[in-house]
């Protein structure tokens, strides 16, 4: 599933200046799952999220379709959580109180994402959260071949 998601996100070819790649693996489920995040980082320090390549080994696929929107809708959600989640705290008290309160990425934010399924004849494993946790180290990543500047804290904020 590395090769696969290194040969498919074009790893290792120059990317147009001001962009990175980076790349990261995550196992849970008994499923693996590996993710090239592709990005730019504006003056005003603001990131950009242009394209996010998945590669999961989830055991036999019975629906395709289903992997496939699992691994989108983890995407998102792992971007949502490391570019725009935060507890703040007023007085002792938490900010963020509902769903109004909770910034989502829109969709004019949302990468390019292309999904591939490793073939296997092993037992289906799971697919609901495996896309998650690589999200954020992949884009961390990916900021560093970019600008050079580690990512230490979530949110990413550069500015």
């Amino acid at each position: 599933m590395l090769d696969l998601v290194a040969q498919k996100s074009s790893w290792g070819k120059p990317l147009p200046a001001g962009r990175g790649r980076g790349i990261a693996t995550h196992f849970s489920f008994d499923s693996y799952v590996a993710q090239v995040a592709e990005v730019s980082v504006e003056k005003n320090g603001e990131v950009r999220v242009h394209r996010m390549f998945c590669a999961v080994d989830c055991g036999q696929v019975v629906n395709p379709d289903t992997v496939k929107a699992q691994m989108e809708g983890g995407i998102i959600f792992g971007l949502t959580a490391a570019l725009k989640d935060e507890i703040t705290l007023e007085q002792g008290r938490v900010n963020q109180r509902n769903f109004h309160d909770y910034p989502m990425l829109r969709i004019n934010e949302a990468p390019e994402i292309e999904v591939y399924i490793v073939p296997s004849t092993e037992k289906p494993t799971g697919v609901g959260e495996p896309g998650v946790p690589p999200v954020a180290p992949a884009v961390a990543n990916a900021i560093f071949a970019a600008t050079g500047k580690r990512v230490r804290r979530l949110p990413i904020r550069l500015s």
